[in-house]
């Protein structure tokens, strides 16, 4: 797993809910991980792949995800980052915001983060 870039938890437990921080592109499992290189579409494969292994570890996958918050520094980017995201979740469409920003930490064009829900922490 990659190393948070900043003092907080890349992901959480609340009850059955599992609430996992932005994931940007980022590879390498050393304390100091770097944006993967490529542009927006590498960036994005990277960032769904770490947020896929944020869910595995804690024995989830894309189907208990229901709520995506994408953050895009280009909205001209929009498009692009559909088919990637699309190829990544298959079948599975959680409720999606994509906000235009700014900026991200570390240079990156696009941060991703989720709420999964795990029915099998339900009370």
């Amino acid at each position: 797993m990659v190393a948070p870039v900043g003092p907080y938890s890349p992901a959480v437990r609340a009850g059955p809910w599992l609430v996992c921080s932005g994931q940007l592109g980022l590879s390498g499992l050393s304390d100091s991980p770097e944006l993967v290189e490529g542009g927006l579409v590498a960036q994005a494969r990277q960032a769904l792949a770490n947020v896929s292994n944020l869910l595995a570890g804690r024995g989830l996958e894309w189907a208990n995800v229901v709520k995506t918050t994408v953050y895009l520094t280009d909205m001209s980017h929009y498009a692009a980052f559909n088919e990637v995201y699309s190829d990544a979740l298959g079948a599975n469409r959680p409720a999606r915001s994509v906000v235009a920003v700014a900026g991200l930490p570390m240079g990156a064009l696009v941060e991703i983060e989720v709420w999964a829900y795990d029915g099998s922490q339900a009370g």
